[in-house]
């Protein structure tokens, strides 16, 4: 019996083991096959192959302000991702992060202009502007959440549909002078808002960086922490699980079906909004009407890619920062078509998409 019972951890470790090899080699596999591809799509082009190589190389990682440019990006994919996660444990598929993208941009764009809070000490300056995002996005993500718990609407097409409102809002708010656009000088003031002051920009990790890497890494970093341990050892978390898994059991077991729902998609919302100001504050400092910039569908994405685990997010959102810089800086540089871009893309998502089916059971797939 000792034997046995010593034999069982042991085993364990070896599945274990044996199952992270089997991940890394098939999604790597599906990685190089995606490159792979990538590069005959470019030379197909005619665009010549070393010259393209060369400009994403110098996009992404060439220098220590690309690689800072990289990696504030990749914050964005995480915190949509992370959301994107949390959400899922619940089985609730939150694709509406464009849309609060849109809506912490907004709310950050509004309190930093008009606030008053470009003199608050403490950091105050920068941190309510977030923290204004962050419940702006939670709002949006609320609004879904309810109505999937009280009136059982599907919670891909409300998000879809609100994310439809808020992107068009956030082009009234950038067309209308008696919202956010900037005071019309001429014919050539351009529809935006202004400049939010300094004070309420986003401070750098280190005043004498070239990186450009600013306060929101650790900010990410704590909160994919926080949602991991949330999601793995926190009764709430048990909750998500567990209504995920049977609905009607987990309320028969006495737990709150609906702020269950609605506090997953609220916060998976506060997330997004959170992520609108981190390209607000971070990055662009005014706010335009492309502003979101496909950056929550690419966060959703990454959460698909994920495969329900916050440290897959932060592994995904890296790769789609860098592709993203260096896709940037190979259409400006190498005059690779912004189109081929979104191509190539598609062709890694896919790759990698389905070089995780393989990881499945055969009875799951």
């Amino acid at each position: 019996m000792t034997s046995t019972t010593s034999t069982v951890p042991l085993a364990r470790a070896a599945w274990r083991s044996s199952r992270r090899l089997r991940t890394a080699t098939v999604l790597g596999g599906a990685a190089l096959i995606a490159i792979a591809a990538a590069l005959a799509l470019i030379a197909i082009v005619g665009v010549p192959l070393g010259d393209a190589l060369a400009a994403f190389a110098d996009g992404a990682w060439g220098s220590p302000y690309a690689i800072g440019a990289s990696i504030n990006r990749s914050l964005v994919f995480a915190l949509v991702g992370t959301g994107f996660v949390l959400a899922n444990r619940a089985q609730l598929t939150n694709v509406g992060g464009e849309g609060q993208i849109a809506m912490g941009g907004i709310a950050a764009t509004a309190m930093s202009l008009y606030g008053h809070v470009a003199h608050l000490p403490f950091g105050l300056s920068f941190i309510v502007p977030m923290l204004a995002a962050a419940l702006a996005g939670a709002v949006w993500g609320a609004i879904p959440g309810w109505l999937k718990a009280r009136a059982g609407t599907n919670e891909v097409i409300s998000t879809l549909l609100l994310t439809f409102i808020a992107v068009w809002f956030l082009y009234w708010c950038v067309q209308s002078e008696a919202l956010l656009r900037q005071p019309m000088s001429n014919a050539a003031t351009l529809p935006e808002s202004l400049d939010i002051p300094d004070a309420t920009r986003l401070p750098l990790l280190a005043s004498s960086s070239s990186t450009g890497l600013h306060i929101g890494l650790p900010v990410t970093i704590a909160l994919c922490l926080v949602v991991a341990l949330m999601l793995a050892y926190s009764r709430f978390g048990l909750h998500l699980r567990a209504v995920g898994l049977n609905a009607l059991a987990a309320r028969r077991a006495g737990m709150p079906i609906t702020t269950t729902i609605v506090a997953a998609l609220a916060l998976a919302g506060a997330l997004g909004g959170l992520a609108g100001a981190l390209m607000l504050q971070g990055d662009q400092y005014s706010l335009k009407a492309g502003f979101s910039s496909g950056y929550g569908f690419d966060g959703l994405v990454v959460g698909l890619l994920a495969r329900g685990s916050v440290t897959g997010v932060c592994a995904a959102a890296l790769l789609f920062g860098f592709m993203r810089s260096g896709g940037i800086n190979m259409e400006m540089v190498a005059s690779v078509p912004s189109a081929l871009v979104l191509v190539v893309q598609g062709v890694v998502i896919v790759a990698l998409a389905g070089g995780s089916l393989w990881l499945e059971p055969k009875g799951a797939r």
